[in-house]
């Protein structure tokens, strides 16, 4: 399942390195170390400490810091400033260990905002530690001092995870979901993910479909177009009959590369009397090289064909076809035909028999009749066929083959 691919990337904690840019900027000159009444042999191997962390070589900006602590009679403001150095250069380091010792050293001479970003930082440090527990116990402590960022609540889900705890990763990122929705703002991609992850976790497969769901909508991306459409046949209640339009689906967002797949699509356009549209599928299928090579390729040759032979048969039918089904006491032929006039090209036709079948009435699917009408629309004028599209309701499937038309570019 695509969602597996950014699981890691969603969940994995993120260290802001706030201590790193504190100390930089506490130590960015011999003449402002002392200015705060720090020492030479102080101040200097800090500055050059703080050199090295620019360069990204940690351990050596470590090997400075402890030069500095070694200086004897270290007064208090020298101490801190060593500390927060020695921070900044164990995380840069990746010694986080060390990170956790100079961090917890510094916070009890901190306050307010400062106080809530160092916590944050010595809990980030203690779950790159795998201690779980300590790494919970600073996440409070830094929402005791303020600090509600979106960091710390990566940091808070990560650490949810870890602990098996989905449950409550669900409940606070739905909340953060919901929050932001009521906001009017849409809802951030990683948060859905998260949700949608920790639905799956805990069995819920209704959350996680509706989760899947705002991420498709609110972030349309390939993966996210896979995860829903794989899913979406398996919806309660969603009828067999739209199993071509998912196919469809599927192949307009990327998501139709095998051959297989190719001529499952084609079948399944010629077989409900859109030879058209087969044709132009096992096209896409040749032009991927998907279709026409290897030990099948007289196989693709011949369904290409058939396609072909198919089309040219409806194409000379369609006028019959069209007269008979005016014939008819229902709308449903006039609907069938004129949207397989509208896939041989002749749209303005095939609209007008549409909605000649609608006018009649008597239809067995009405929200079937539009879900059509709207997708041949959208050939001619997308923002009208998206209008059509977004009226039709049901739980059968014709709504949610119709909202998701909505979202194919024009």
């Amino acid at each position: 399942m695509p969602l597996k691919k950014v699981r890691a990337a969603v969940f994995a904690p993120r260290i802001p390195f706030r201590a790193v840019a504190l100390a930089l900027a506490l130590c960015s000159g011999v003449s402002l170390v002392h200015a705060d009444g720090v020492r030479a042999e102080i101040g200097n191997p800090l500055k050059q400490a703080g050199d090295l962390i620019r360069a990204g070589k940690g351990k050596e900006a470590l090997a400075k810091v402890r030069e500095a602590d070694g200086v004897s009679g270290k007064t208090p403001a020298e101490q801190l400033m060593i500390d927060r150095m020695r921070a900044a250069a164990a995380q840069r380091a990746g010694d986080h260990a060390e990170a956790v010792r100079a961090l917890e050293a510094i916070h009890p001479k901190t306050s307010g905002a400062e106080a809530g970003q160092i916590a944050e930082q010595i809990a980030a440090s203690y779950a790159q530690l795998k201690n779980v527990p300590k790494a919970n116990e600073w996440v409070s402590k830094a929402q005791q001092a303020g600090n509600n960022g979106a960091t710390l609540k990566q940091l808070q889900s990560y650490l949810q995870g870890a602990s098996g705890d989905y449950a409550a990763i669900a409940k606070d990122t739905a909340a953060a979901v919901e929050a932001a929705t009521a906001a009017g703002k849409k809802p951030e991609e990683a948060d859905l993910l998260r949700l949608a992850d920790a639905y799956q976790r805990t069995g819920n497969s209704s959350g996680q479909a509706l989760a899947l769901e705002k991420l498709l909508f609110n972030y349309p991306k390939k993966d996210y177009w896979s995860a829903y459409l794989n899913r979406l046949p398996r919806k309660a209640g969603f009828s067999e009959r739209f199993a071509l339009d998912v196919w469809r689906l599927k192949l307009e967002t990327g998501n139709v590369t095998k051959t297989d797949d190719y001529m499952e699509l084609a079948q399944l356009a010629i077989q409900a009397g859109l030879p058209s549209e087969g044709r132009k599928i096992v096209e896409r299928g040749f032009a991927s090289k998907a279709l026409g090579t290897g030990a099948e390729a007289d196989r693709h040759k011949r369904l290409k064909d058939l396609a072909i032979k198919r089309e040219e048969e409806a194409k000379a039918n369609i006028a019959n076809q069209a007269k008979e089904a005016a014939e008819q006491k229902t709308g449903d032929d006039l609907v069938k035909v004129g949207y397989a006039m509208a896939t041989l090209g002749n749209v303005d036709e095939g609209l007008k028999l549409i909605e000649q079948g609608i006018a009649k009435g008597g239809l067995k699917k009405p929200e079937d009749a539009k879900l059509r009408l709207g997708m041949a629309q959208m050939q001619k004028n997308r923002a009208k066929g998206i209008a059509t599209l977004r009226s039709v309701s049901g739980n059968d499937g014709a709504a949610d083959v119709a909202r998701l038309w909505t979202l194919i570019g024009g």
